[in-house]
């Protein structure tokens, strides 16, 4: 069975980007190789600065758009692995 991860990455401007793969090392690599035209290209060099390993790629991309609608404070509380923190702010609502 096939591994598929979920990456984040930081970028020279420090802005986060998020995707998926099932070969995390290739797939660095090509973003950093300017490969991928788009969000990263412009902003290289890029870092992963985060990543989790899933047996089934849907949970995979259920994660990624999950992630990629969150706050740079809830990535980051992800990235740090600070799970009160993730908690915390997954609570708040934004009051209008």
């Amino acid at each position: 069975m096939k591994d598929y991860y979920l990456y984040i990455l930081k970028c020279k401007d420090d802005s986060y980007y998020t995707g998926i793969t099932n070969n995390l090392e290739k797939r660095i690599q090509e973003h950093n190789a300017g490969i991928y035209k788009g969000y990263t290209s412009s902003r290289l060099p890029v870092k992963l600065v985060y990543s989790r390993t899933f047996k089934d790629i849907n949970e995979a991309i259920r994660s990624e758009k999950q992630i990629k609608n969150w706050s740079r404070a809830k990535k980051e509380a992800l990235i740090k692995g600070d799970f009160k923190l993730l908690k915390e702010l997954s609570k708040k609502k934004k009051i209008k």
